[in-house]
Parts: C-alpha cells; structure tokens; sequence
C-alpha cells in the first residue's frame, strides 16, 4: 500500500508492482484486457514524469550545500547538477513514451476482440497472359504506367463469376503471388504482377470472407500455384476466345455480348 509520504518506501512498493506485472503480462487470457493495461500504464507513466520532476528540483535546491567525495563543495555543486540536468532528460524522453503510449491506447481502443462476424482477405485470380498477350500489356505499362496496366487488366475481372471460377480452381492465395523476378503494383481492390524477363502479367482482386470459410491449410488443403505452363492453359472458355474475336482493346463483355448475338465473324 502507498503511504504517500515515504519515497524509498513507495519506489520500493512500484518497483515490485512492476515485476509483478511484467511476470502477469507474459499472457493475456482476455486480449481485450490489453486496453486497460495500457491505460494504467499511461497514469503510471505520467506520475513517473512527476517524480522526475521532483527528483531533479530536490537536486538543484541542495547544489550548494553539497560535496562531493573529496569534501570539495564546487564539485559536490557541479554533480548536483549534472544530475538533475539526467533527470530532466529522462523526463524528457518520458514525454515521448508518453505520446507513443496515448498513440497505442487510441489504436487499441479501437481493436474488437473475437468478432462473432471476423472478415480476413484472400487474393482471387482474375487474368493470367504470358507470351504475345503479355507482352501487349507490358508494352502498355512502359508507356502509360502500371495503373493503365491494371485497368486494362480489370476487364477480364467479371465479379462473382469471376470469383466463383478461382474458388472452383483454387486460385485463391493469402497474399498476391510474386515469384523471382516479378515486379507487383496494387490499386485499390486490385494487385498486377508483371515480368518483362519471363514474358507473363496477371491479375489478383481482393476478395473478404468469413474467416470461418477460410481454408485451413494446416488440415492439408493445397492451393496450386497460379502459373501455367502455356497461355492455352488457363483460357476460359468463350470469354479468351470473345477477347481475341473482338480485337485486344476491346472490353471483354462487349465482345462476349457480340459473339453471344452472332455478331463476330
């Protein structure tokens, strides 16, 4: 218990509060507990600025009724306020924690532990071109940059059934794949891959689920690589060959939209 008007005592009872915290604080069966830990942290560390505060002025009001070891009143003066001028600094850098730690509270504050509706993200495949088709779109990303790149690419993105044919597949990944080589842009919802070397570009959309329906890898589930050996390969039928009918620049719905008409030659 603090007396409140004995320090030794007192530094002596928030020193052995502080090991028990450090050893209480190896594990936190309630995550949410953090937030309040954090917050006595932060009156904790504003009463150590005080303290600091009071150690260095003690310092300085005794400077000159003080020697040092060889009984010489000048250096007795003169570590006094050395003293008091490591305190101040400390206090100093107290300051900063102080505004790390109100930062982090704020952040944590903010935190809902164990959703019952928890989201996570996954990457779904949307395009993959190598050869010839790539090398039109890396030509496109040279002279207009990565962002007409990706917008180009996002025709083929067609929603739902799009995501629907890479769960099918299993072209879904935790992350955007980049394999050696590689170069990555991202804009919004979207992720582009390109390599000019290899001669291959594709396209990833971001995709939230349930974290329930998230594939466990752990219990053996595999996803494969996304990266065919020839462009022919990873077609979809009707919508590639509606691309290549309706000519490269052509939105793939419309020509998809043509050739469902009878339209296409």
């Amino acid at each position: 218990m603090p007396t409140y008007t004995n320090p030794t005592s007192d530094a002596s009872d928030a020193y052995e509060a502080l090991r028990g915290l450090a050893h209480a604080s190896r594990s936190f069966e309630d995550p949410s507990e953090t937030y309040v830990v954090i917050g006595e942290l932060l009156g904790g560390l504003r009463s150590l600025r005080q303290v600091l505060d009071q150690l260095a002025a003690a310092h300085l009001s005794r400077q000159h009724h003080v020697t040092d070891e060889s009984r010489e009143y000048s250096g007795g003066a003169a570590e006094a306020l050395a003293a008091a001028d490591e305190l101040h600094q400390a206090g100093t850098l107290i300051d900063q924690a102080d505004d790390r730690l109100s930062a982090a509270m704020t952040h944590s504050g903010r935190i809902v532990w164990n959703p019952q509706d928890r989201i996570v993200e996954r990457w779904v495949g949307v395009v993959f071109l190598q050869g010839e088709e790539a090398d039109r779109v890396i030509d496109l990303i040279d002279a207009h940059g990565v962002e007409a790149g990706i917008e180009h690419l996002s025709a083929w993105d067609y929603g739902e059934e799009t995501t629907n044919a890479a769960l099918e597949n299993g072209d879904v990944h935790d992350t955007a794949p980049v394999y050696p080589g590689d170069r990555q842009a991202e804009t919004g919802d979207y992720a582009m891959t390109y390599n000019p070397m290899a001669g291959h570009v594709a396209l990833y959309r971001r995709h939230l689920i349930r974290a329930e329906d998230a594939i466990d890898k752990e219990a053996g589930a595999h996803v494969p690589a996304r990266r065919p050996t020839t462009g022919r390969e990873r077609e979809t039928a009707g919508r590639r060959s509606a691309v290549r009918d309706g000519g490269w620049f052509e939105h793939p719905g419309v020509a998809a939209v043509k050739q469902a008409r009878g339209l296409s030659l």
